[in-house]
């Protein structure tokens, strides 16, 4: 009776990371694919962003915590917003940048207004990124590793790239690591 019960503990927790990550995705057109490394083409799109001004491994959580609560209604219109994925993180000089995609269904006019000052409200027009995706923690090695792989794809391939890598995070913090899904990305200069 006891494994039985563990058995189903661990087949939920298992299949959990997954399910509460079955969300809307921002939408994108696939240019080229090799193996884990894709060229895409992103529609445009609006996101809720604030800036951490923290050491690296606390930014996540400090603007997670912040655009959570936009979405959970401390807005305008004390209206929920539906959770989309991914959490997307960027350094830009000394401050990260952590950013949720709004819901499709929104226009820059329709979204409520965020209480907290902090929280921004952008357009992100359409951009053409590449793309590794990868899974596992998001440590600093794992980052690490496959952010060299997608350089040297960048390299070999001859693709201008600009800016900071973008850091793309699928899943909650309790999916079993073999699970999760992340993504490093550059945008593709025209």
């Amino acid at each position: 009776m006891i494994a039985l019960i563990i058995g189903i503990v661990l087949i939920g927790t298992v299949a959990m990371g997954p399910m509460m990550s079955n969300v809307e995705t921002p939408k994108y057109n696939l240019v080229q694919s090799d193996s884990n490394i894709d060229i895409r083409k992103y529609e445009s799109i609006i996101v809720a962003e604030v800036n951490i001004d923290v050491k690296n491994e606390d930014a996540l959580a400090e603007g997670f915590r912040l655009l959570a609560d936009y979405i959970f209604g401390n807005n305008a219109t004390k209206k929920d917003i539906a959770m989309t994925a991914p959490v997307l993180k960027q350094l830009n000089g000394d401050t990260w940048n952590i950013s949720f995609v709004m819901p499709s269904e929104y226009k820059m006019d329709s979204l409520p207004k965020p209480l907290n000052d902090r929280v921004k409200l952008k357009r992100i027009r359409a951009k053409k990124f590449v793309v590794i995706a990868f899974s596992g923690r998001n440590s600093d090695y794992n980052l690490e590793l496959h952010e060299e792989k997608l350089m040297k794809y960048i390299k070999s391939n001859n693709l201008s790239v600009t800016g900071s890598p973008k850091y793309a995070f699928y899943n909650p913090p309790w999916t079993l690591p073999f699970m999760r899904r992340n993504e490093i990305m550059f945008e593709i200069r025209y």
